[in-house]
């Protein structure tokens, strides 16, 4: 019977979706609510989960604030069991260019970071104990790992937000950016939260390389053939995963007991491991906080 409802971002496709899956199958406690841009796409992926009966597809767009800010009162009035878990997995990689949310914030932070800011923050009201909160990161976050990617460049969250003249424009930049700012993010709401003291654990999670998801859907069409043809033969290698075995570790983040209590850790996979050194500067966390919640205030004043 369901009893408690997870909050899927991006539930859609990839990793999402094999999330959505094993959560569905390794616990019938739970009712997924598949928190995606496009409706129709959500209730195609329904169609393929062997729990449609429990799976509700919610309009959710992470670029814009206002579709945001809606999303808790649709969750509210869905008439869904009492919301116990949020997976916050959507996220974007803007290749070139420079392409802005609907409130005008560089895109790849305002999706990956900012808009999952807001989702968070506006759902904590509904949030019951026990409730976990986990934040898809990655391993490019961190400079001391051999990724391909260039390091993060965090100079202040205004900055990335509004990205002024003369900034590196990087799409590759910015994702790893982006990376950091959901670890910094899950750190501190760990913190704020009293560090599970009252219910609700946080941990950040790195997929690994998923060589075949949709991640690479604006890249050139030579590495998009790489991406979909050629990576995949790299599984043999560590951390580097189909969707499928990424979107079952990071399930277990939401339901297994295993994880009862666990909070404030950083997951390679299924294994907690330190994360980059800067995502422990809580000062930087509290910076990248109290901008995100000015930014976000001033859409939506």
């Amino acid at each position: 019977m369901n009893s408690r409802t997870a909050v899927i971002t991006g539930a859609n496709t990839g990793l999402g979706l094999e999330c959505a899956r094993t959560l569905l199958a390794r616990d019938d406690s739970w009712h997924v609510a598949l928190a995606v841009r496009d409706p129709a796409r959500g209730a195609d992926a329904v169609a393929g989960l062997d729990a449609p009966h429990r799976c509700t597809v919610l309009p959710l767009d992470l670029a814009s604030l206002s579709s945001v800010r809606a999303f808790g009162g649709r969750l509210r009035d869905a008439g869904l069991p009492p919301l116990h878990a949020v997976v916050c997995n959507a996220g974007v990689q803007v290749v070139a260019g420079t392409t802005l949310t609907d409130d005008g914030v560089e895109m790849t932070f305002g999706v990956n970071h900012l808009g999952h800011f807001a989702l968070v923050r506006g759902l904590l009201g509904q949030l019951e104990a026990p409730a976990r909160v986990v934040v898809v990161s990655s391993g490019t976050h961190d400079p001391a790992k051999v990724t391909g990617m260039p390091h993060p460049r965090y100079t202040s969250a205004e900055q990335l937000a509004h990205p002024p003249a003369g900034a590196p424009n990087d799409g590759r930049l910015r994702y790893t950016t982006s990376k950091l700012c959901n670890v910094l993010f899950a750190y501190e709401l760990d913190r704020r939260l009293g560090s599970g003291a009252n219910g609700v654990t946080v941990t950040a999670f790195d997929p690994g390389l998923m060589p075949g998801s949709g991640l690479a859907r604006q890249y050139p069409p030579l590495q998009k053939f790489a991406w979909h043809y050629v990576f995949p033969l790299l599984r043999v290698l560590p951390n580097v995963n189909s969707t499928r075995t990424s979107g079952q570790r990071l399930a277990a983040l939401v339901h297994d007991r295993r994880f009862d209590g666990v909070t404030g850790a950083y997951f390679e996979g299924k294994k907690a491991i330190r994360s980059s050194v800067d995502s422990y500067d809580e000062a930087l966390a509290r910076e990248l906080w109290e901008a995100s919640v000015r930014l976000a205030d001033q859409v939506s004043a």
